[in-house]
């Protein structure tokens, strides 16, 4: 059933990247997709796909939520923060966090690193220094 579901997000990204879904290009996609090389020592579980999809879900609201705050009250500063990236995540996996964080309109993945962890990029509010009353 995983299986299914990186071939499955294989073949999204190609369409999305081709823009194209002519008979030629789905049978090209499918080859592109099998040949790909597979990590055979992690392996995904349902479990963590059905997460994922959960925080896309989830992620929609949010980022129109997002984009109102942003549009009332613009951010006037940004930090680069680090998160650790789940244990025993597959490539597929990984793409998939990488694009859940940066739907969203404040936050960007900047660099994924080998050692586990995602750069990001925040938007946020910072009240002036030395404002008398509030």
């Amino acid at each position: 059933m995983v299986g299914i579901l990186d071939l499955t997000l294989r073949l999204v990204i190609w369409f999305l990247l081709t823009s194209d879904l002519s008979l030629a290009n789905i049978l090209i996609g499918v080859a592109v997709a099998l040949i790909l090389p597979r990590s055979s020592r992690i392996k995904s579980k349902l479990r963590d796909w059905a997460g994922v999809l959960k925080e896309i879900i989830l992620a929609i609201p949010k980022a129109y939520v997002e984009a109102f705050q942003i549009m009332l009250a613009p951010y006037n500063h940004s930090e680069v923060k680090l998160e650790r990236v789940r244990p025993n995540r597959t490539p597929g996996l990984i793409f998939l966090d990488i694009f859940v964080i940066t739907f969203t309109p404040k936050t960007i993945v900047l660099k994924y690193r080998e050692d586990g962890w995602y750069e990001v990029h925040n938007l946020v509010h910072r009240k002036a220094a030395g404002r008398i009353g509030k």
